[in-house]
């Protein structure tokens, strides 16, 4: 892969990695996804003190629909297990296939709590903030990730081509997902609309909204 792809990949991981941010919260919400790091993560983030409940949220995606033959919360329910999760602190819905659902399905689960922190892979940060606020503008929504750099940690499951769809997608549906009501509006950088125009016209349009459902 040529570096101009790389630098302009680069541009939009480092703008969708939106900076986690750090405070005790009611639950941690686990946005289930192919990366078992970030069930790794959430863990983490509970055995510190940040929150005494998991919620792990999660069916299937672009990705994980074609490698398990379970939903994702329960791969990544089977995994907190075995980071030394509590069960009775882990409450689990497996019906959610995208972030809005994420946020909606796990408020049922905990519908009185007031700060929330939802887990993902870094390059899923901004949306989920997005989506949060839209979705659930009631709580206090935090973000958090593992660290992970880009590219040399990206996951094998997708690889740093199908992880560049992936985020051309991310950007597509940022512009795009206000006027529907799945997001609050994001005031996109010149640098990242011109990197993401860069990248589709290198053929990286898989995850674009003309090519997939609305997800």
């Amino acid at each position: 892969m040529d570096t101009q792809t790389i630098e302009m990949a680069r541009e939009l991981w480092n703008h969708l990695s939106a900076p986690a941010t750090r405070h005790n919260s009611d639950a941690c919400v686990v946005c289930c996804s192919y990366d078992l790091r970030v069930c790794d993560h959430a863990c983490e983030l509970v055995a510190s003190g940040l929150s005494d409940r998991l919620v792990i949220s999660g069916k299937t995606g672009n990705w994980t629909r074609h490698i398990w033959s379970r939903p994702e919360a329960e791969i990544f329910y089977d995994r907190a297990l075995a980071n030394g999760m509590d069960p009775e602190q882990v409450l689990m819905e497996a019906s959610a296939t995208n972030f809005g659902e994420n946020v909606v399905f796990s408020r049922t689960l905990i519908p009185a709590a007031k700060t929330v922190t939802f887990v993902s892979k870094p390059n899923a940060m901004l949306r989920i903030k997005l989506t949060a606020e839209a979705q659930w503008p009631e709580i206090k929504a935090h973000v958090s990730c593992p660290t992970i750099r880009f590219p040399e940690d990206i996951s094998n499951i997708v690889g740093v081509l199908g992880l560049i769809n992936e985020m051309v997608g991310d950007i597509d549906r940022i512009q795009n997902y206000p006027a529907l009501g799945f997001q609050v509006p994001h005031q996109m950088p010149q640098q990242i609309i011109d990197a993401w125009k860069y990248l589709k016209e290198q053929g990286f349009t898989e995850h674009v909204i003309s090519n997939q459902k609305l997800r």
